[in-house]
């Protein structure tokens, strides 16, 4: 059953101000119209109705009934209503289409609909509903796999739930093949397909893959604009999910694409630019077939040409169509080129075991490509690569920064040759695919995991790396040692909580340090806001942090900052269960004004920093950052 939607209560552009505690104006989504009275009660009266009736029920399909529910309830809390003429009636029908849902659940007849299709799902990282739109043909046989083209939109500021849903539900669509599904991702909205948006793309092809038949090896991946900065993104950092990838417009980096300035940059927040920017994973898109597409007079265009000059750097090239004289859209005859290509590899389809594989990476968050998996770095965030070439008589792989390597070609058998770095290691068992670690220069058989704490995919940081898993945020039953810190706390997370309900289009999973059990620390990463005075699960934990605080100070490793106007901010592997996350006192960590382009919307703090809070927060950082830093590949202080 859905757990209700938490009444969240945001009715301005900003963060409430008290206690001193500043304005932070949202820039996303924008704050629209205010809605009459009369036809608010009426909507939140529906809404709550539907809720209570929706509650009683359970089973998957409830999602596609909350999708509408939801869409109306955040539209309310969060003033979504742009144009009072159109938008009330959206909300009144988005409310009429739930409430024929929840009387049809056991038919279900919108699962065998053909047209534009809104369907939902519930998503692992915070539990909240999320929406996406199928465009089905008409003739297409539901009998037989076929394939699937995921859309990612453009930049939509105002295209909120709501309206997300209303243009779905209308059939609109950039590209409506006729032998295929098309997906048309939500993505939380307006993160460019990064963050919590990135783990729906995955969500929702899963959510459309077991509910209808989908030709695993025939995916395409496609999008313009935003939705083109997220093909690029996605197609370079999971190029082996993809039978195509189609980028058109749309960033492909933050430096040069902002004209940014490294001097002017923090260092670790420039360090961060090498998880997403896809010039740094270019390698990876050598192994599958890829089409951009710019505009001649389209400013985007830029993002292309530095995509390309990625691929000419590694001595290939990358087929860039530019229509002439064509702004920031697409031209008919060169959309028609961009899906015979794709529908050309389609046809030809995803090469599950290739036996050449490009693999370049900078961090173990992206650790995989096809047979190829990296289980540890001689340093995140530096270039780290392998290219492997398989054959009849083993493996020959080349490698940089790579200290752990898994290969699981199916074809490798026992008592073959893998040779690393021109190093020949005869396999002995292949069953799980064979593992090696390096020494120095020296390779070998790994014959057990590694002892202690070390970085691995998926427990590598750097803080906002716990939001892309499940999460559960735990506030403190008791006030911090300190006034003014416990203020912060409790401000801080408020704004982050909003935030999230806004930006994110989803709701924490809030728990009080004494309701914590067994199951969450066993399921959820832990984000602990306050000190071990006020947070009993921070008490449990703070002894065995690298970050230590005492409430008059803090020590990151051999500096101290004392005074207690300084509050940590880190991630780890939590003390009660490494195989999960602890994040002390912070949410994302870019905030309002990175709001404001997509390609600034990346973490902004590593895997710890030390804040002083007599600066106040701001729509840039929640405080002054006195000091930032990695840890290292056996998550100890630098």
């Amino acid at each position: 059953m859905l757990r209700p939607l938490l009444a969240l209560v945001l009715v301005s552009s900003f963060v409430t101000a008290a206690d001193g505690w500043p304005n932070i104006p949202r820039k996303l989504p924008p704050v629209g119209k205010e809605v009459p009275e009369a036809d608010a009660k009426r909507l939140r009266a529906t809404v709550d109705e539907l809720n209570t009736a929706l509650a009683k029920q359970s089973g998957a399909l409830t999602a596609d009934v909350a999708v509408f529910t939801k869409a109306v309830d955040l539209a309310l809390r969060h003033r979504e209503f742009y144009d009072l003429v159109k938008d009330l009636p959206k909300a009144d029908w988005a409310l009429a289409q739930a409430r024929e849902r929840l009387d049809k659940l056991k038919a279900a007849p919108w699962t065998t609909q053909r047209g534009g299709v809104v369907r939902g799902y519930v998503s692992s990282l915070d539990d909240s509903v999320q929406p996406y739109g199928l465009i089905i043909p008409d003739k297409l046989d539901f009998g037989k796999p076929c394939p699937l083209y995921v859309w990612l939109h453009g930049r939509g500021d105002n295209d909120t739930d709501l309206h997300f849903i209303k243009g779905r539900a209308g059939g609109g669509s950039e590209i409506k093949p006729g032998d295929g599904i098309v997906l048309h991702v939500f993505g939380r909205q307006c993160v460019g397909f990064k963050s919590a948006g990135e783990i729906d793309v995955f969500e929702a092809i899963a959510h459309v893959q077991a509910n209808y038949k989908i030709d695993p090896d025939r995916v395409a991946l496609m999008g313009f604009s935003m939705g083109g900065a997220g093909a690029k993104h996605l197609g370079a950092h999971y190029a082996d999910h993809w039978a195509v990838m189609h980028a058109g417009a749309g960033f492909a980096e933050t430096r040069r694409y902002l004209n940014l300035k490294i001097e002017e940059t923090p260092t670790w927040e420039a360090t961060l630019w090498g998880l997403y920017d896809s010039p740094d994973y270019v390698r990876n898109l050598f192994n599958i077939p890829v089409i951009a597409y710019s505009g001649e007079e389209d400013t985007q265009m830029k993002a292309g040409i530095i995509l390309g000059e990625a691929y000419e750097a590694h001595g290939k090239k990358l087929e860039h169509l530019i229509a002439p004289k064509t702004g920031h859209k697409y031209h008919p005859d060169y959309m028609k080129q961009v899906m015979a290509f794709t529908t050309a590899a389609l046809a030809k389809g995803r090469t599950t075991a290739p036996e050449q594989v490009y693999f370049q990476t900078k961090t173990l968050r992206y650790a995989k490509q096809y047979w190829v998996e990296a289980l540890g770095l001689g340093e995140h965030w530096k270039d780290a690569r392998v290219d492997a070439q398989a054959d009849a008589k083993g493996i020959t792989a080349t490698t940089s920064n790579i200290t752990r390597l898994r290969l699981t070609w199916p074809k490798l058998k026992s008592g073959a040759t893998v040779t690393l770095d021109g190093q020949a290691l005869k396999v002995n068992t292949v069953k799980d695919g064979a593992v090696f670690e390096r020494s120095g220069d020296t390779w070998t058989l790994a014959k057990d995991e590694p002892s202690g704490l070390h970085k691995s995919p998926g427990l590598q940081g750097p803080i906002d790396d716990a939001f892309m898993s499940r999460f559960l945020i735990v506030l403190p039953s008791k006030p911090c040692a300190d006034t003014a810190v416990d203020t912060w706390v409790k401000k801080e997370s408020a704004h982050q909580r909003t935030r999230w309900s806004a930006l994110m289009r989803g709701e924490w999973r809030v728990k009080q340090d004494s309701e914590v059990t067994a199951e969450d620390i066993a399921s959820s990463n832990l984000i602990l806001w306050g000190d071990a005075t006020a947070n009993s699960v921070t008490a449990k934990v703070m002894g065995k942090l690298p970050v230590q605080w005492d409430g008059t100070s803090v020590t990151v490793g051999a500096k101290s900052f004392t005074g207690a106007q300084h509050v940590p901010v880190c991630v780890y592997p939590n003390p009660l269960n490494p195989a999960k996350y602890v994040v002390l006192n912070s949410g994302l960590t870019f905030r309002e004004a990175h709001d404001k382009t997509n390609s600034q919307q990346n973490p902004k703090l590593p895997d710890w920093a030390v804040i002083d809070i007599r600066t106040p927060a701001s729509d840039t950082a929640p405080g002054k950052i006195v000091d930032a830093g990695f840890f290292d590949e056996r998550w100890q202080v630098k």
